[in-house]
């Protein structure tokens, strides 16, 4: 969950911290720092624009913002599947711990049985209590003969 949640910070680090800033200081930049002349209309023109108006200012502006907008949509569109991948993962882990707490009711359920008729087994008599002995015994036997096979097929 940890990579995910990384994903999406820096995802909106990057809505955050766009270039449209960067781009537009350039542009101003340029604009102060080119040759101006005034044409024959008495408007203020750049060497670097070519001689184009004023308007073609605002055109590339617009152009950069149109971009920029589109950048955005794209990053937008990434947040979205990544929120319902998000949505679709968290029901997902819901389902499972659900079904997790009903095996838990039933095992529940038949450690409370099996607790009751050991119990009631020690109680009963010196007889029983010689064959639990014998059970336990046979059971940790078969347990460590178990323990033993698997970590030879392991390996």
């Amino acid at each position: 969950m940890l990579p995910l949640a990384c994903h999406v910070a820096s995802l909106l680090a990057s809505i955050w911290a766009s270039e449209r800033w960067f781009r537009l200081c350039n542009i101003e930049q340029m604009l102060t720092e080119a040759p101006q002349f005034v044409g024959r209309d008495g408007s203020i023109r750049h060497w670097k624009l070519g001689g184009q108006s004023p308007n073609a200012v605002d055109d590339m502006i617009d152009d950069e913002n149109k971009r920029m907008a589109d950048g955005l949509a794209t990053k937008v569109t990434r947040l979205k599947s990544l929120a319902l991948d998000i949505d679709k993962d968290a029901e997902d882990q819901n389902h499972y711990v659900d079904g997790m707490d009903s095996d838990f009711m039933s095992v529940t359920g038949l450690l409370t049985g099996s607790v009751k008729r050991f119990s009631t087994m020690t109680r009963s008599g010196r007889d029983n209590r010689k064959l639990l002995c014998y059970v336990s015994a046979g059971l940790i036997v078969v347990f460590f003969i178990l323990y033993f096979l698997v970590s030879r097929a392991r390996t």
